[in-house]
């Protein structure tokens, strides 16, 4: 399975505090360039739109700390993984909801840490949205 590398690395940090601050400021960033919901263009999707609000609202509910520092520390890598991949994800229809697919990219950190970007697509009217970042082994 081919990966994608990037130029990232993890986020520094041992608390929440730490860590949300530092992928928050990476966040306004993107968030300044747009006057409505924040996004980023996807070179696999051919320049189409993936929006990242619902990364946010998803890791807020998260109950356990340690796993929104876990998900929080590879935002930017995720962010420059859609950005630039063109590699094929992995593909799989949302058992949930049968109109909605879900997408599945691997990525490699700067330092050699592996994660995946899951991001959900709407069958209907195509919107994409990342969903979630975390680390894990490669497929």
């Amino acid at each position: 399975m081919k990966v994608f590398k990037t130029k990232f690395a993890v986020l520094a940090g041992t608390n929440y505090k730490e860590t949300s601050k530092k992928a928050f400021a990476f966040y306004n960033e993107i968030r300044r360039k747009t006057k409505r919901r924040p996004y980023v263009r996807s070179a696999y999707f051919k320049k189409d739109k993936i929006f990242l609000e619902l990364f946010w609202r998803h890791l807020y509910e998260k109950q356990n700390f340690r796993d929104k520092i876990r998900r929080i520390k590879f935002f930017p890598a995720a962010v420059e993984l859609i950005k630039n991949s063109r590699i094929e994800p992995v593909l799989i229809e949302n058992p949930n909801k049968p109109g909605e697919m879900l997408y599945r990219f691997a990525g490699i950190t700067n330092d050699d840490e592996s994660f995946i970007v899951q991001i959900k697509a709407e069958k209907r009217d195509g919107k994409k949205w990342l969903m979630s970042v975390f680390p894990g082994k490669l497929f």
